[in-house]
């Protein structure tokens, strides 16, 4: 990776929000395609370059019998890492222990699902996932007094096609600190019902949602660190910098297309008037920051991107208006439509 991509991924602070790594990869995808050669000029340096190193010998080599075993260590058990693959009735999720939030959390939805309406989130409550080892267990008291939402990565409204998978989605394995005035309460919820409004052009939708702990520069010395506070007495959970969605959104025939959609917003209040589309960003933006892998299989050929397919923007509503619809009015077909009517709450 070139050292101006490197800066421009750490660039992405939360006062930038995503489009200086959007600009980055698209530049980058420029000169990857320029057949011009360029030349970086070597720096110089009072100091000899240091020595090629002998390679290794092939642990596979029969010829070679070690007087140590390395591997030994398991028999006291695996150190990891360990990611705690969680299935649920509505989301399947692989935790980080060693941030107490989810490293991702997968969703599908459907028509179907997002138009049933069999459960109320009034019966629902915030629980600590058991399934997680104590010692690496996020807890309701780390939010205390925090200053931050409990902020679902799987929406609890996608879920309402059931109690139990509604309560699940209150699982704090499904959930990040989030800044509440101005993000989860607002951008982000605008955001999620983006997502839910997609079923009405396509009839399936997934989802993977999680955070990111990006770097910013120092103005002081210039360089480029990863900072994030961590909630709770004693400090136990990570607070990410910044949040992703890839979405897939498919055409529901076997082998079909796939229209993929990548986004990456901070952790901080962002104005309803931003454009969602400032946000978007290569898939491989986000699989480069989370160490990830989310299309590897998933032909070029199938592939679209969304927002030429739909119109990526928000339809911002109310708190109280987007519980009473949750389909809300479809995103616009790209082709000869425009963008979808922006309504307001008193």
């Amino acid at each position: 990776m070139s050292k101006t991509t490197k800066a421009i991924i750490a660039g992405v602070s939360a006062a930038a929000g995503s489009a200086a790594t959007a600009a980055i990869y698209a530049s980058r995808s420029q000169r990857k395609d320029d057949p011009t050669p360029t030349t970086t000029p070597t720096p110089t340096s009072t100091f000899p370059s240091p020595p090629t190193p002998a390679p290794l010998p092939s642990p596979l080599r029969k010829d070679i019998i070690p007087p140590v075993n390395p591997t030994g260590v398991f028999q006291y058990g695996f150190p990891g890492p360990v990611n705690d693959l969680r299935p649920t009735l509505s989301t399947t999720s692989s935790f980080d222990r060693r941030t107490r939030n989810p490293a991702w959390v997968a969703e599908h939805i459907t028509p179907a699902s997002i138009n049933a309406n069999n459960a109320d989130r009034r019966h629902s409550i915030f629980v600590e996932d058991e399934t997680i080892p104590e010692k690496f267990r996020a807890r309701l008291h780390d939010y205390f007094r925090s200053g931050y939402d409990r902020g679902h990565q799987v929406p609890a409204a996608d879920a309402k096609w059931s109690q139990d998978a509604l309560n699940q989605t209150f699982l704090l394995t499904n959930m990040c600190p989030q800044v509440g005035e101005g993000f989860n309460r607002d951008y982000w919820a605008h955001f999620e019902d983006f997502c839910r409004r997609l079923t009405n052009h396509y009839p399936s939708v997934r989802i993977v949602t999680g955070p990111l702990y990006l770097p910013r520069r120092d103005p002081q010395d210039g360089k480029w660190r990863i900072s994030y506070e961590v909630i709770g007495s004693p400090p136990n959970v990570a607070v990410p910098t910044h949040f992703y969605k890839v979405i897939f959104a498919e055409d529901g025939k076997t082998g079909g297309d796939v229209s993929l959609g990548a986004f990456v917003l901070p952790n901080a209040k962002i104005d309803n008037q931003k454009p969602l589309q400032s946000f978007e960003v290569p898939i491989e933006a986000i699989e480069r920051a989370s160490g990830l892998e989310f299309a590897g299989k998933l032909p070029a050929q199938r592939r679209k991107k969304l927002c030429e397919q739909v119109t990526c923007s928000l339809l911002v509503r109310d708190y109280a208006d987007r519980q009473k619809n949750l389909m809300g009015t479809p995103p616009s077909k790209t082709l000869g439509a425009g963008p979808p009517p922006v309504e307001r709450g008193p």
